[in-house]
């Protein structure tokens, strides 16, 4: 029989997923990195070269808001994974599953005190939406993932009153394009002498709420995380991860679509006539144009996403490149830990009770190589890790508390377990 004829079997883990994953934090990284983890240089100035405008230049373009795009539709990927699994089993893992969110939360919030551009807690929220979401059929998920999409809900905090179609408005009133998902810095006054502690209460304060403010009010970011999340479980119903071994033709086809349709929408974007941009308020009036370029802004980020991670997808089921690429898989794998870690590292790097004012003042081609030096670091220390532990240290943590047990933590204590329930049975 010829390999790869048949789709995997769906208790079968899909390292591709894995490895995509990796893929979607080095992105992330990238741009945290470059953004200084939402901290405010405290000291220093930075005199910009050629090639950091380059730098600056390429990860606007084809980094941000993109991976994190990745990374938030293959949550939703993983909501659908874990319920479907779990009806194969015979039992309804929702219950167990909005227990785990709330562990999400308190694993965000952590997080939250090192950096606020941790977005965990934004996730466990959405992931609670998921479940209620569930029972829809598809049909219904993808006009909600539309409406998400092209912005509805912004309609309603701007007040359709205040939507100009004649797109004239008061001289004194500025408006604002919506920026698509980005993971934009929040400008504060942080003080240059600032304890840890002082710190974190600000990050879990103030700018949490800046960012929440940024995310759900003044752009339309905070609704395409959640319309990636529905994405991703719709997805997964369509079995296209189990599948997407054999159907090799169908992924360069769908590369060359999203490429197509991400070159079309941005061709459209420049020939749609521009307006002044400021912050967005309620009650401000708003020319219908500017809420035109901002879903085309989305769809172009969505498009351009979809590009990127099927064009990973495509190149992994070459196997002289798989190779290559599956070095991410074990990084893709401790995904939360690397993540968090990630923050943790960028907050010692940028913080004042950290490394501010050295990194602070370094300029962009810097910051992306030393993301990248980390990023690597990551992956070593990912791939030794995985090959003596089954989980990474905070994936362990949240599994064992979603099933309120210790779970087996090193390959040997698996290995023990399963020589027990041998014995067990051969009595």
């Amino acid at each position: 029989m010829r390999e790869n004829t048949i789709a995997l079997p769906p208790s079968q883990r899909i390292t591709v997923i894995d490895a995509l994953r990796g893929f979607a934090l080095l992105g992330v990284i990238l741009m945290h990195m470059l953004d200084h983890f939402g901290y405010t240089s405290v000291s220093g100035v930075t005199f910009p070269t050629k090639w950091d405008g380059i730098i600056q230049w390429f990860t606007n373009t084809m980094i941000r808001g993109k991976f994190i795009s990745i990374f938030s539709f293959l949550f939703g990927l993983s909501f659908f994974i874990q319920m479907d699994r779990a009806s194969k089993k015979g039992f309804d893992f929702r219950g167990r599953f909005l227990w785990r969110m709330l562990l999400l939360f308190v694993i965000g919030l952590i997080g939250l005190s090192f950096t606020y551009v941790d977005i965990l807690t934004i996730y466990a929220v959405f992931g609670v939406v998921l479940v209620f979401l569930f029972p829809l059929k598809n049909w219904v998920l993808m006009l909600l993932v539309c409406l998400l999409l092209i912005g509805v809900p912004n309609w309603f905090i701007i007040g359709f009153d205040n939507i100009r179609f004649d797109n004239v408005i008061n001289e004194q009133t500025i408006v604002t394009v919506l920026p698509d998902i980005t993971e934009q810095p929040i400008e504060n006054s942080t003080p240059e002498r600032m304890t840890f502690l002082q710190s974190a209460k600000e990050n879990l304060t103030v700018k949490t709420l800046d960012k929440l403010k940024f995310q759900f009010i003044y752009s339309s970011t905070g609704y395409l995380i959640l319309a990636l999340f529905i994405m991703g479980f719709i997805v997964g119903r369509l079995r296209f991860f189990e599948q997407v071994h054999i159907r090799k033709k169908r992924n360069i086809v769908l590369f060359l679509l999203f490429l197509v349709s991400t070159f079309i929408l941005l061709m459209v974007i420049k020939l749609v006539p521009k307006v002044p941009v400021n912050l967005l308020t309620t009650g401000t009036e708003v020319p219908f144009i500017a809420l035109v370029i901002s879903a085309l802004n989305s769809l172009s980020t969505i498009t351009l996403s979809a590009t990127l991670a099927m064009g990973f997808i495509s190149l992994y089921q070459v196997a002289g490149i798989r190779r290559y690429l599956n070095l991410l898989t074990p990084y893709g794998r401790m995904g939360l830990t690397n993540y968090e870690m990630q923050n943790v590292m960028g907050a010692i790097l940028f913080s004042a009770w950290g490394f501010g004012p050295i990194f602070g003042s370094m300029g962009a081609a810097l910051l992306f190589v030393s993301g990248l030096i980390i990023y690597s670091l990551q992956v070593v220390v990912s791939e030794h890790w995985m090959k003596h532990f089954l989980y990474g240290p905070l994936e362990w943590l949240w599994r064992s508390g979603t099933y309120l047990k210790w779970q087996p933590f090193t390959r040997r204590q698996k290995s023990q377990k399963a020589e027990v329930i041998s014995q067990q049975r051969s009595i």
